[in-house]
Parts: C-alpha cells; sequence; structure tokens
C-alpha cells in the first residue's frame, strides 16, 4: 500500500511538472503570436489632424494611444530619422547623420538618390529591429523603409521591396496585406511600410496650405482603407497597428534667406554636405580658424564645432559630421551659391521646436485603450516594438520606460 502511495505521490508530481512546462511553452507562444505593423506617412506633422477631420486617425486614439507629439531626432531629416526610429539610436550613434554626406574612410558618398549608396551596408551602423527579429526567428518585412535595402549586419528582412516613388499608395496597402495573409509559417509578424506624403506638398506649398489639407484628408482615407482590411483578417486581434512619422514641417519665405557665399569664400570649405536649413562643413586646414570666426557672424543662423553642438541634439561625435554643425533659425533659409530663394516649407531645424514633431498613433491587443501619451522622442519606438514582439534589445538610446505606460500591463 505505500508503495503504491509513493507511486501516486511521483506520479501527481510528473504530472504537474509536465503541466507546467507545458503552461510555460503556450504562454510564450502566446506571446510570440502578436503582430506589429508600423507605418510612416513622411512628414506629417502632429497638429496636421486638428486643421482637418481625421475619423480614421481619431478611431485609433479612440480605440489605442494617440500621442501629444513625437518628438524627432537631430537632424530632422528624412534618411536620420527613419533609421534612428528603426535603431533606436541618435543620427550620431547610427551613422546617417544627414540625407546626404560624405565618409572620409570609406572615401565614399552617401546620397539618398544614389542606389549603390543606399544599398551599401557599409553606411548603416546600429541594429534595425528588424535584423533584431530575424535573429530571434521573427519573420520581418520592410516596405521602403530606410536601410532596408542593404543587408545590414548580413542580416535583411525576409520580404523587402526596392524603393519606387511612383509605386500607388493603394497598392503598397494591398502588399502589406498579402504580406498579412501568407501562410501563418511564412508569414511576418513585424513590417514596416512608408508613404512620402504628404512631406512632398509640405516642401511646395507649406504646412499652412490648402493644398497640405486636401492631402491630410487623402491620407487619413488612405489609413481608413487599411484599417478596414486588417480588421478582415481572421487573426485581427493579434495585430498592433502603429501610425507614425519621421518628422514634421516649418513654413519658410524667400524673404527669410541666407546666401552663405555672402559670407563665406568657397575657397575655405574642403566639403559642404547637406541641404537647406542645415549643413555639416569641413573646413580647410589653413581656414578652419577663418571659417570658424565668419560662421559665427552671419545672422540668423548658429554655428558650432563638431565638439560643441549642444547636449540636446546628440550631434557631433561621428565623423561624419565633419568640423562645423551649421544650422538656420526657425523658419529662415540657407542657401548654397546657384540655388534660389523658395516659399513653402522644410524641416531639419531645431527637433525642441514643435514645428518638427510628428505624429503618433496606435491601437491593437498590446495597447491601452483611449489613452493619451505626452511627447516622447522617436528612438523610443524600437524598444516598445521590441517588447511587444518579446526581442531581447540591441544597445539602443531608446528608454522602454518613456513608453511601457502606453502598453496594457
Amino acid at each position: 500500500m505505500k508503495k503504491h502511495n509513493n507511486l501516486t505521490f511521483f506520479s501527481i508530481i510528473l504530472i504537474l511538472i509536465l503541466g507546467f512546462t507545458y503552461s510555460c511553452k503556450n504562454l510564450k507562444q502566446a506571446k510570440e503570436e502578436p503582430y506589429v505593423v508600423m507605418l510612416s506617412v513622411d512628414g506629417f506633422r502632429w497638429d496636421y489632424p486638428d486643421k482637418v477631420p481625421t475619423p480614421n486617425l481619431d478611431y485609433i486614439a479612440e480605440n489605442g494611444v494617440k500621442a501629444k507629439s513625437l518628438k524627432p531626432s537631430f537632424p530632422t531629416k528624412t534618411f536620420p530619422n527613419h533609421y534612428s526610429m528603426a535603431t533606436g539610436l541618435y543620427p550620431d550613434h547610427h551613422g546617417i547623420v544627414l540625407n546626404s554626406f560624405y565618409d572620409e574612410e570609406m572615401d565614399k558618398y552617401y546620397e539618398i538618390r544614389n542606389r549603390e549608396a543606399v544599398e551599401n551596408p557599409d553606411f548603416y551602423e546600429g541594429e534595425p529591429i528588424w535584423v533584431t527579429a530575424e535573429n530571434q526567428d521573427v519573420i520581418s518585412a520592410s516596405y521602403f523603409w530606410v536601410g532596408s535595402e542593404a543587408a545590414v549586419n548580413g542580416v535583411s528582412p525576409t520580404y523587402w521591396k526596392k524603393y519606387d516613388h511612383y509605386f500607388p499608395f493603394e497598392q503598397r496597402i494591398d502588399s502589406v496585406i498579402a504580406w498579412l495573409q501568407l501562410p501563418e509559417k511564412e508569414r511576418p509578424h513585424l513590417i514596416l511600410w512608408y508613404i512620402h506624403e504628404p512631406d512632398n506638398i509640405g516642401h511646395r506649398f507649406g504646412p499652412d496650405s490648402k493644398e497640405i489639407e486636401n492631402c491630410v484628408v487623402y491620407l487619413d482615407s488612405l489609413i481608413g482603407v487599411f484599417i478596414t482590411k486588417i480588421e478582415e483578417l481572421p487573426y485581427n486581434d493579434k495585430i498592433n497597428i502603429i501610425v507614425t512619422s519621421d518628422h514634421g514641417m516649418c513654413s519658410i519665405s524667400k524673404d527669410r534667406t541666407v546666401y552663405l557665399q555672402d559670407y563665406v569664400d568657397k575657397k575655405w570649405i574642403d566639403i559642404i554636405q547637406g541641404y537647406n536649413p542645415n549643413y555639416n562643413i569641413k573646413a580647410k586646414d589653413e581656414f578652419y580658424d577663418t571659417l570658424y570666426a565668419v560662421l559665427k557672424t552671419i545672422p540668423h543662423i548658429k554655428a558650432w564645432k563638431n565638439t560643441e553642438v549642444p547636449e540636446k541634439f546628440h550631434y557631433g561625435t561621428h565623423p561624419r559630421v565633419m568640423d562645423f554643425v551649421v544650422l538656420a533659425d526657425s523658419s529662415w533659409s540657407i542657401r548654397l551659391e546657384g540655388e534660389k530663394a523658395k516659399d513653402g516649407g522644410t524641416h531639419g531645424y531645431d527637433n525642441t521646436n514643435t514645428d518638427m514633431h510628428a505624429i503618433f498613433y496606435a491601437y491593437g491587443p498590446d495597447f491601452k485603450k483611449g489613452y493619451f501619451q505626452n511627447t516622447f522622442n522617436n528612438v523610443d519606438l524600437y524598444p516598445l516594438i521590441a517588447n511587444i514582439l518579446d526581442l531581447e534589445p540591441a544597445r539602443i538610446d531608446g528608454k522602454f520606460e518613456n513608453v511601457k505606460m502606453m502598453l496594457v500591463e
């Protein structure tokens, strides 16, 4: 009888152990089930939804999270910020320091329209979220996201597209949905995708124009189409949707233009890189002090040695930044020789200027409902996504504690 009781006791223990192991396995599987689909609508300023009706963004806010704004990294340009969103690193730490720049060690230029440069992994430092995912057996996909056309650290997303500026937005939606309709074992759980408006309209007509209002209404309707298609999927309750942007937009005028050649002799400059309103400059050695002294006197711009850039910008240590960082005052323009002054809009300014801030909306099973999030940094997007997908993050500048309150416990 005693022997029988011992067998019963050990049988119960074995059942409990097996049950606990099975439960842990199920919990792990459940944690791996969520999806994150993040859309960036380029140049979508944080306050555009206050200008016109945006019922579909309002729907996301009511059923999920809306942030006051998303603070971009400096410089507030497209390529540095999309790669910061992907890596959780400031541009100074991931190497895409401007839309276009020169790398002295590589003796190569990075240009956003240079196909060879864009696909060269040597330009990209840090670890994009899709690399983190792929290395931890989570299938990822990218539709035109900066950096995804290069095999960073030898890894590419399972699915990715070569950039085609003219590919219709509606078909981009269909392609993302097609990825989400793949068989379960082939289906990406992380998707990053991109639309290049309203940035172009903002540049041409300015952020306060009727054209911007019309564009925002159109983009909101596209987001509505996307939401509808997502909610038709049988596992829509596992999909987290993020709609965000890389930066905002500031009004500029021909009357607020500084022409650099009016102050600086081009023979003093070895290399100048960038676009209005910010440039990085390498001086010829013999004119270093002269150039710096003159730059400091030019009205309506700021100029710093790379070692003196304000700490708030987290910028200046990367060799690609070169000797001097030059930045126009907000709403002012810097033009080089041969360039025409323009009205309209631009970005690249001080990232504490709220005109540079972007939108952030999110909803899905991991987000609270009807939650208002204070402004946070775009480098915090990486740890947010990593947490939802249960990924071990790489070393980053972003902080999960800045965004964890928007998630359900």
